[in-house]
């Protein structure tokens, strides 16, 4: 069965960026820049409700000013790094790769 994006990317997959972006880097910059990325993913744990597909004919509600100020303290290059991790895990795992419809907002 085909999975949704949304599925895909569900807050257990937080946890598992937490655990690959906090492990220790080459050298201590890369591993002080890992930690930080780290620090400022795991303040998006209030945002995990946000992340999953509501029921059926429900709005998708809107975040907090929580999970907005902590969206906001994460990098450019920390989320362009998670979002490489999150697109080739799949791979990694022997899976098919998750392909998402743009949206059209």
């Amino acid at each position: 069965m085909a999975r949704t994006c949304a599925e895909a990317l569900s807050p257990l997959l937080l946890i598992v960026l937490l655990l690959l972006l906090g492990a220790p880097g080459g050298t201590t910059t890369r591993g002080a820049e890992a930690q930080a990325c780290g620090a400022q993913l795991s303040g998006l744990a209030s945002c995990a409700r946000f992340s999953v597909p509501p029921s059926p004919g429900q709005p998708l509600p809107a975040p907090g000013q929580e999970c907005c100020s902590a969206l906001g303290a994460v990098t450019r290059d920390c989320a362009c790094g998670a979002l490489d991790i999150i697109t080739s895990l799949p791979a990694k795992c022997g899976l098919p790769r998750v392909r998402c419809p743009m949206n059209a907002e």
